[in-house]
């Protein structure tokens, strides 16, 4: 259960990052899982450039491999999102995180009556 005053953790990473061999974005997210959070989506970009970047990656049909803007986004309770920054927060070389309010108007499953 998520109370209606939530909190929106988005995080800009690239898709080349890597944490113990794997792409970053896949730890994170399985990460999130196993702390019990609400939920998680990875959402890849066709376009972007950040503070180590001069130049911007974009998505071209000749270049499949880039390393294009990877935001993940994640909410659940402000307690439990710093408690999971606190987790991850070494794990994140380069990058933009922000911690906003969100308001939950719902969160169920499929399986909810």
């Amino acid at each position: 259960m998520i109370p209606e005053q939530g909190c929106l953790l988005r995080i800009f990473i690239g898709e080349m990052d890597k944490c113990k061999g794997k792409p970053l974005y896949e730890w994170i997210v399985v990460k999130a899982r196993e702390e019990g959070l609400a939920g998680a989506t990875v959402l890849r970009g066709m376009m972007g450039f950040g503070a180590n970047s001069r130049v911007i990656h974009t998505f071209k049909i000749r270049r499949l491999s880039e390393d294009l803007p990877i935001v993940i986004e994640i909410v659940d309770t402000r307690e439990k999102l710093e408690r999971f920054l606190g987790l991850i927060d070494d794990k994140i070389d380069a990058g933009l995180v922000t911690l906003e309010k969100a308001e939950v108007r719902f969160y169920r499953s499929k399986n909810s009556s």
